[in-house]
C-alpha cells in the first residue's frame, strides 16, 4: 500500500513528487511518535517526522529523522540506499504476520506500538531491494489513510506540505 523514502535532502524531495510527479497534497507528522520501538533488539528513540500522500490507491511516504538514535533510516545497512527505502503492507494481525515473517527467514529490525492500538515491524528479507514494513493500524488509522487519499482525488496543485497538529 505504500512506497517509502528517506531523501537526503527532504524539501527537493517534496518539490519532485509534488511538482514532477503531481502526487500531494503531502500530510506532515513532525513527531511520529512509535511506543516501546525496538531496533536491532535494544529499545529505540528515533525520533522522525513523516510525509504522507497518495498516489492514486499508493501511499508515499518520505521520512526525516530529527535525532541520531540508531535506527533503520541512519544506520547501515538500511541507510543511504538511494532510492526506495521499503515498502508497506497492511495486516489485520500482526502476531501472525510476525510468525510468517520470521518462518520465512526474515530479521525483524524494528519492531514497535503504533500510539492507539496498533502495531507495526519491518523486516529484512535478506535482498538489496529494501525492507519489507507490515502495520497494523490503529482503530481509525484506515479512515485517516482515506482522508489523504480524498485529498489526493480532489488536489489542484495548492497547498502542497500540510502540518498535523
Amino acid at each position: 500500500m505504500q512506497l517509502a523514502f528517506v531523501p537526503e535532502d527532504f524539501d527537493a524531495a517534496v518539490r519532485h513528487w509534488t511538482e514532477t510527479m503531481g502526487v500531494g497534497p503531502f500530510f506532515w507528522i513532525e513527531h511520529a511518535g512509535l511506543e516501546n520501538a525496538t531496533f536491532k533488539g535494544a529499545p529505540s528513540d528515533a525520533d522522525f517526522g513523516l510525509a504522507l500522500a497518495y498516489w492514486g490507491d499508493i501511499q508515499i511516504e518520505l521520512i526525516k529523522q530529527h535525532n541520531d538514535a540508531p535506527s533503520i533510516y541512519n544506520t547501515q545497512p538500511y541507510a543511504g540506499r538511494g532510492g526506495m527505502h521499503h515498502v508497506c503492507l497492511l495486516t489485520d494481525d500482526i502476531d501472525v504476520a510476525k510468525s510468517t515473517a520470521t518462518n520465512a527467514g526474515a530479521e525483524l529490525v524494528v519492531t514497535a506500538d503504533v500510539p492507539g492500538g496498533g502495531a507495526v515491524f519491518y523486516a529484512d528479507t535478506g535482498g538489496a531491494e529494501g525492507l519489507v514494513e507490515v502495520l497494523q493500524p490503529a482503530p481509525g488509522g484506515i479512515g485517516f489513510f482515506d482522508m489523504m487519499r480524498e485529498a489526493a482525488a480532489n488536489w489542484d496543485g495548492s497547498d502542497p506540505f500540510r502540518p498535523l497538529g
